[in-house]
């Protein structure tokens, strides 16, 4: 079923099965309503309908949200809507690695994450895993300045504004109940990895590797026995549960929307889950007269889950001892699995000889040997009221707050093989690590606003005066505990403590630390919106903010928009044309950016570089133990906020009820940017973060809908999406050109450059390349490096896809798209590396094809090519990461009341869905989703199957 969330011309609005009713009064007879209009929600709870909205945006109704498989909302979000990016970094349950663009990137270094709004409250939140998805009624996506603007100090990389459901005013009481059950699998890259006998080979032929050093024959290779698939041993189905129970009802001054949700999820990677409980109420009430609103609403959310070191430790991204993402592609078949019940017995067979066996070792982290586990509760409520002086001027106030408690609670076990290790190299009786980090957020949000709406014959004006005050304050504290018995310690319970001990200082020290950061912001704005015979509109914003980030001279600053609108299709030539909706519209406005980095997964970005315009000294021990200080930080007094400029040309229409969509064309600079400027190496610090560049961003934006089939017991439409941007860095007095990826002025953010690989020399079997000259050479230098124009940033995304319906039945689809983006394929050139198959590592069954002077037509370079040290910075694993992929497919049953006869519920559905179900695409790694430079550390995205039920009675 395909529901939009709709406002009717007449009265009160609610829902009586699939069908939609308009009610004047309550004595009144329903009687059916057929004009009925889109809702958009904008910023500060403001709604318009699509026929007078001037800014571009995007709602995705709850339809979409609910039934999904997904932790986080924005999983679900892929796909559906133009002109917002959504990549999952890790399909990690739980994981909050995120990439989300709405029109491209707007800073190089500072924050490109959008502003989250969540019922009128912005949010400090980026990653939602504990929103309960069947909980949201809409997800709007504010893309242009008059969209935007409203927003001001946090709205340079677009607003999303999420509202949660409520209850509706006289009607009955409806009990719904929701379960899902999932299986998810990981998927397998397609780099035609070697079995036993054909990585045994490949290390006969290096002359490197177990074959050699143990002399295996030729028949020994070609009876090897044991052929172990390693995949089997790291990862496993994923089975997840969710379960919701919602309760709503409303009498003639209040209504209320109660749900409960339990969530329990398995991760493909063995050792990781995530279990979550929600809770949430939202009440609304008003006065019999009408004129005074109320509401309160709170949110509930609990959550743990166990997830991969290298998931927040980016350390160990290319560690084959510690991060077990490897163990399945990287380990060799030719030996068994680890017959080992934990590390100690592992350590008692192999002593400190890891490179053989890092396969074990491996086995023995995701088995126990390191545990990394996270707890989350948060707690959001706010409260809004609202009272009409007049017929039409009103006041209103809307206070929320936000608390967020995350505690990480790491450790490597006593037991197992890293922490004997360690402990075995410096002396020590025990080993192991016990750390708990615990951050706690409060963020509080008050808004009070006039408002001013009055109809003067053709003519409408609404007028509002805002007020906006953030508060936020974050502290963290943090302990570490070295040494472990392992005969008393538990994970978590801080026992089996290894006491200090003054005479070995450096074995057992514990260190503790804290850090306490109070941000704010203040802002005060006005809005104006004008129509006229509601065929002409013009809307403007003026925002002053004022943010805590920078000195007082340089806090304050303002931003704008405007905007117009002609509703053509309301002109008298165009009376019997068939356009119901036939609107051009165009925007201009800026829009402020204060978060000078880019926060980390949990962080809130209010509370990151929160010091930048101060001279910042440490206390540490200097001669003879006495007190000294340390220059931490050079102030830049003339920081101030990054700024973007945008303008929107767009046009939305309906013709019959056919065909619908939009399309919209953008242009944004983003100037001022946050960078790092250099300094005279005399006072030690090298650069300071400053303001310097330029960076534009355009595109293009189209959705377009058919409703092929609309009849009474069918319906069929197909849609497609889509978006081009393209981001070009302008001007930057700081540019370095000395790494493989770079920011290089007139190109892209975050530009490849490399030597071009040309393939393999058929006299000899080295890799040929083109130096910066465009010569064919086997020698090339840094200097033959060249600019690309490739980075990891699609240009064109989108999805596309069908919704159909007959009576009871329905079959809905999602494809998603990338195209125009690359990634680095390490891992890919790494199994394309004869040197790891010497050292025990697994290698593509390819290199057996590699060049020989009887094989001089292959495209793999000799094992012993002479120059292989020089692939790393060409681009011979370079690829492209485009895909389409099957995102979301549903088949299911509704059943009606007069089918289910005297069963006391009033409607079931039961269905099947699957997400993530197939990927067309040239990528050979786990996942081409992820926005990344290199293909390390991928926790991929499963493929999940489902089976769900939903009951209303």
């Amino acid at each position: 079923m395909n529901v939009k969330l709709c406002v009717l011309t007449a009265g009160v609005l609610f829902f009586t099965g699939q069908a939609v009713f308009a009610q004047k009064k309550t004595s009144d007879t329903t009687k059916r309503e057929t004009k009925i209009e889109e809702v958009v929600v904008l910023g500060y709870s403001k709604t318009s309908t699509k026929a007078k909205s001037t800014t571009s945006s995007v709602t995705v109704g709850a339809e979409t949200l609910e039934n999904r498989p997904n932790i986080s909302v924005l999983n679900s979000i892929q796909g559906t809507a133009p002109g917002i990016v959504v990549n999952s970094a890790s399909g990690s349950p739980g994981s909050g690695k995120f990439n989300i663009l709405i029109r491209g990137m707007s800073s190089l270094n500072g924050s490109t994450d959008p502003l989250y709004v969540v019922d009128g409250v912005i949010t400090s939140g980026s990653q939602f895993r504990n929103l309960n998805s069947y909980d949201i009624e809409t997800f709007s996506i504010l893309k242009d300045a008059q969209a935007t603007a409203i927003y001001g100090n946090r709205a340079a990389n677009g607003v999303v504004v999420i509202t949660t459901k409520s209850g509706r005013f006289n009607s009955g009481l409806k009990i719904s109940y929701d379960v899902l059950t999932s299986f998810s699998t990981m998927p397998k890259p397609d780099y035609n990895m070697s079995n036993a006998r054909q990585l045994l080979q490949v290390q006969k032929n290096y002359q490197g590797g177990y074959a050699f050093d143990q002399n295996l024959t030729q028949d020994q290779i070609d009876n090897w026995a044991i052929d172990t698939d390693w995949n089997k041993q790291f990862t496993k189905v994923g089975i997840s549960q969710q379960h919701n129970l919602s309760i709503t009802g409303g009498g003639e001054n209040i209504n209320n929307f109660l749900s409960l949700g339990y969530l329990d999820s398995e991760g493909t990677v063995k050792s990781t889950d995530f279990k979550r409980f929600t809770l949430r109420n939202n009440l609304s009430g008003k006065s019999n007269d009408g004129r005074l609103t109320f509401g309160s609403i709170i949110g509930l959310g609990y959550s743990r889950r166990n997830q991969l070191d290298d998931e927040t430790n980016t350390t160990i991204n290319a560690n084959v001892l510690q991060n077990p993402l490897f163990g399945g592609v990287l380990s060799p078949s030719y030996i068994a699995p680890s017959p080992y019940a934990n590390g100690q017995q592992l350590y008692n067979a192999i002593g400190q000889n890891s490179a053989g066996n890092r396969a074990y070792i491996l086995q023995d982290n995701v088995n126990g040997g390191i545990r990394n586990r996270f707890t989350e509760l948060s707690i959001s409520a706010n409260a809004n009221v609202n009272y009409k002086l007049t017929d039409y001027l009103s006041v209103g106030n809307r206070i929320g707050i936000e608390y967020k408690e995350y505690e990480r609670t790491f450790a490597r076990s006593p037991l197992g093989y890293l922490s004997i290790s360690v402990a075995t190299g410096q002396g020590a009786k025990y080993g192991g690590f016990e750390q708990f980090t615990t951050t706690q957020d409060l963020t509080l949000n008050n808004i009070t606003n006039i408002t001013f709406n009055k109809t003067f014959g053709d003519h409408t004006i609404s007028a509002a005066a805002y007020m906006d005050y953030i508060k936020a304050h974050v502290m963290t504290n943090n302990q570490v505990q070295n040494g472990l018995n392992p005969l008393q310690w538990s994970f978590g319970a801080g026992t089996g403590y290894i006491p200090f001990n003054p005479d070995t200082p450096n074995i057992y020290r514990p260190t503790v630390s804290a850090s306490k950061v109070t941000a704010g912001t203040l802002a005060y704005f006005g809005t104006f919106d004008y129509d006229y015979k509601d065929k002409y509109g013009v809307s403007g914003v003026v925002r002053r903010d004022g943010s805590y980030r920078f000195l007082p001279t340089n806090r304050w600053e303002t931003f704008w928009s405007a905007a117009v609108r002609w509703n053509i299709d309301k002109e008298d030539f165009m009376a019997n044309s068939g356009f119901r909706l036939l609107k051009l519209r165009g925007s201009i406005g800026t829009t402020g950016n204060q978060n000078l980095g880019i926060a980390t997964n949990n962080s809130n970005p209010l509370a990151l570089l929160p010091n930048n315009f101060l001279d910042l000294y440490s206390g540490v021990s200097g001669y003879q133990n006495l007190l000294g200080y340390n220059f931490v930080n050079l102030s830049n007094p003339y920081l101030v906020w990054e700024q973007v400029k945008q303008t929107n040309v767009g046009l939305d229409y309906n013709y019959k009820g056919i065909v619908e969509g939009s399309v919209d064309y953008y242009q944004k600079r983003t100037s001022r940017m946050f960078n790092n400027l250099q300094r005279s190496a005399t006072t030690g610090t090298y650069t300071i973060r400053g303001n310097d560049g330029v960076l534009d961003n355009k595109g293009v934006e189209a959705l377009i809908r058919y409703n092929a089939i609309k009849s009474e017991s069918t319906r069929l439409s197909i849609f497609v999406n889509g978006a081009y941007n393209s981001n070009k860095i302008v001007s930057m007095s700081n540019e370095d050109l000395s790494g493989d990826v770079v920011n290089a002025i007139g190109g892209p953010a975050t530009q490849y450059q490399l030597y071009h690989y040309v393939g393999v020399n058929p006299d000899n079997g080295n890799l040929l390349f083109t130096d910066k000259s465009g010569n064919t050479t086997e020698n090339v230098t840094s200097a033959d490096r060249v600019l690309t124009g490739k980075s990891p940033y699609a240009k064109f995304t989108g999805g596309f896809g069908f919704n159909f319906q007959h009576k009871g039945w329905f079959l809905d689809t999602l494809f998603s798209f990338q195209q125009g983006g690359y990634i680095y394929d390490n891992l890919y050139s790494w199994v394309m590396n004869p040197n790891y198959a010497a050292s025990n590592i697994n290698v593509s069954a390819d290199l057996l094809n590699a060049w020989t002077p009887d094989n001089t037509g292959s495209n793999v370079p000799n094992i012993d090519a002479t120059n292989a040290n020089l692939g790393g910075s060409s681009d011979r694993f370079l690829f492209k990461s485009d895909f389409i992929r099957l995102k979301n497919v549903s088949i299911g049953y509704s059943f009606t009341k007069d089918q289910l006869a005297k069963l006391p519920v009033k409607g079931i559905k039961v269905f099947v869905q699957a997400e993530n179900l197939y990927t067309w695409s040239d990528w050979k790694g786990f996942d081409p989703e992820p926005i990344t430079n290199y293909s390390l550390n991928v926790y991929p995205n499963p493929r999940t199957i489902s089976v769900g039920l939903n009951v209303d009675f």
